[in-house]
């Protein structure tokens, strides 16, 4: 094992990514420390990699079987070849820790969210003592310290201004995987954002599991919160757009607020979640705040971004929802209108206040709910994309068309995908589109701005 490490010069990684957006960005980190370190390639699958790499969930139902499902589809790969190192990470790894080596002993690194630089001591660790690594701490924040300089792919990036959550809602598992909330420097995220402004990065998405609590400290000793961030953002040139998830309604501030009023390349969408429409589960959720509260804020932002996408997070089944409370649920859904939503059935998960709830509602009934739910938010996401059927839309391209036949495709300011012909030499730019046509989850249009070719004058 320590040959295949040490001596490759280039050494293959394949990377299995699994959850939200803060993994996908882990994801692209892991790549990029071992890429500095160990002059590491990203393969496309693990068939080919010499590093497999797993990073991992807790959210979803059955995310720890998931992964030991997952292993043992691996495990005849590092039977054939021992030399190939395996990992885990994410949170379904910070959460089992030993256990993941215990069921599968093949496995030689396990780590959590705030280790992940780490790994080229730990692939050091596993060649030179041919021993299973397991590395969960909670250091403080100092992963990004220990991060490479960041490497823009496209015109898009996603940047990580803090870690963790210290809500602690019933049915959650983060803070107990990703500890509690430290936000970065304010120094050290304007840094990361100049460096991929200079490398033509012309959207930021700003992560965080609970964003606007973001708490950045200055160099004079203040404190910048998202609202002062997103202006100072803003200021960047050639960022021309911003987005921010995940947010929680009782840190939705004043200030974020009237930040939609005065920062026009802050997108014309928000994702906040409300998980009920019961005043009774949220309390049994422990989310802190009221339905009452939750419109009241979603009234003040309309009235400042009057036509704003809004998307949501809806739990189905939390114990204590019967069909009085389901029914505030869907009460809400119509009086906000939300066009997109998370919404998935409660699952138990262990180590949470609600995992020892009673949970008497049938699993059949849930079900049923949850269409409604979801049928319910897919009508608001139709008229949303209907009415945008002959307007013009500032699209930034980002790829060819998965569609082909020379389309390219791009995002709209409200994240809604729009199809249309063009040139690859579009991708990175911004182009006003008109929308032609609605479909279920897309749009089609046709560019109404063109690019202007003037030829050099012939010499006289």
């Amino acid at each position: 094992m320590s040959e295949t490490i040490e001596n490759a010069n280039t050494p293959r990684v394949f990377v299995a990514t699994w959850g939200c957006q803060m993994n996908e960005y882990d994801s692209a980190k892991m790549v990029d420390v071992l890429a500095k370190n160990r002059g590491a390639t990203r393969v496309a699958t693990p068939e080919e990699a010499d590093i497999i790499l797993l990073n991992t969930c807790s959210i979803r139902e059955k995310a720890q079987e998931k992964v030991f499902s997952q292993l043992g589809r691996w495990k005849p790969l590092k039977d054939a070849n021992p030399n190939l190192v395996i990992g885990v990470g994410g949170c379904v790894a910070s959460q089992e820790g030993h256990v993941i080596r215990e069921r599968a002993p093949f496995v030689d690194m396990v780590f959590g969210p705030q280790t992940l630089h780490r790994l080229p001591q730990m692939l050091d660790d596993v060649a030179d003592n041919g021993a299973g690594i397991v590395d969960i701490a909670f250091p403080e924040i100092d992963k990004f310290d220990a991060m490479p300089a960041p490497r823009a792919e496209g015109a898009t990036a996603f940047v990580s201004i803090m870690e963790g959550c210290s809500k602690y809602c019933s049915f959650c598992v983060v803070p107990y995987t990703r500890g509690e909330e430290i936000s970065r420097p304010f120094d050290d995220v304007i840094l990361e954002i100049a460096e991929l402004a200079e490398q033509g990065v012309k959207e930021i998405t700003l992560l965080g599991q609970n964003v606007n609590g973001y708490r950045g400290p200055m160099a004079d000793g203040s404190i910048c919160d998202l609202a002062m961030l997103v202006e100072f953002v803003a200021e960047f040139e050639g960022i021309e757009r911003i987005r921010y998830t995940t947010s929680h309604p009782l840190e939705f501030s004043d200030a974020l607020i009237e930040a939609y009023a005065r920062v026009p390349k802050l997108a014309n969408v928000l994702h906040l979640p409300v998980q009920s429409g019961s005043n009774a589960v949220l309390e049994t959720m422990n989310r802190g705040y009221s339905v009452e509260h939750f419109i009241e804020r979603i009234e003040k932002l309309r009235a400042v971004r009057p036509d704003i996408s809004l998307s949501t997070d809806i739990i189905v089944g939390h114990p204590g929802e019967g069909a009085a409370e389901f029914e505030a649920t869907m009460d809400l859904i119509e009086r906000i209108g939300f066009d997109a939503a998370f919404s998935f059935i409660y699952s138990s998960r262990p180590g949470t206040p609600a995992a020892d709830m009673a949970d008497d509602e049938p699993r059949a009934l849930k079900k049923q709910r949850l269409k409604r739910v979801q049928d319910r938010i897919a009508v608001f996401n139709r008229q949303l994309m209907t009415d945008m059927v002959g307007t013009t839309q500032r699209v930034l391209v980002e790829r060819e068309s998965k569609r082909g036949g020379g389309q390219m495709a791009g995002r709209t300011d409200s994240n809604r995908w729009v199809n249309f012909e063009g040139h690859p030499r579009m991708a990175g730019h911004f182009v006003e589109i008109e929308i032609t046509e609605a479909l279920d989850n897309s749009l089609r249009g046709r560019i109404k701005t063109h690019e202007t070719v003037v030829e050099p004058l012939a010499p006289a």
